[in-house]
């Protein structure tokens, strides 16, 4: 897989728990009681992460990156059976049959997320 996917990947991942954590809620007592987590270090950690993280990618890709975000909110979404699962629009079948696909860093035509193809 593409290691700039990959870095993708975790700063979604991330971006979810932060979600998380910023949405509250009974999980958050939870937290504190079972783990003794205190959930604003945790939201800072976790920003400082993303921020960090976010750092690593390339320059062309962090910006596609900082324009795909804040409309679609998901920026990495599989392609099963050819179809899309962002905008679920089916993909060329180049794209979606290329023996390299995990090689190159590739794209939804429709939506532009970033996309990587399941067998």
């Amino acid at each position: 897989m593409h290691p700039q996917l990959t870095l993708l990947m975790e700063l979604q991942d991330l971006r979810g728990q932060l979600r998380e954590l910023e949405d509250g809620g009974e999980s958050e007592t939870m937290e504190q009681e079972h783990f003794q987590l205190d959930p604003e270090q945790a939201r800072s950690q976790l920003a400082l992460t993303i921020t960090d993280l976010e750092a690593t990618l390339s320059t062309p890709i962090r910006l596609r990156y900082q324009r795909i975000l804040p409309t679609r909110g998901r920026v990495v979404v599989p392609v099963i059976n050819g179809v899309c699962y962002g905008c679920f629009v089916s993909i060329p079948t180049a794209t979606a049959g290329d023996s390299d696909v995990h090689q190159d860093l590739q794209s939804c035509e429709s939506c532009g997320r970033f996309i990587y193809v399941l067998p």
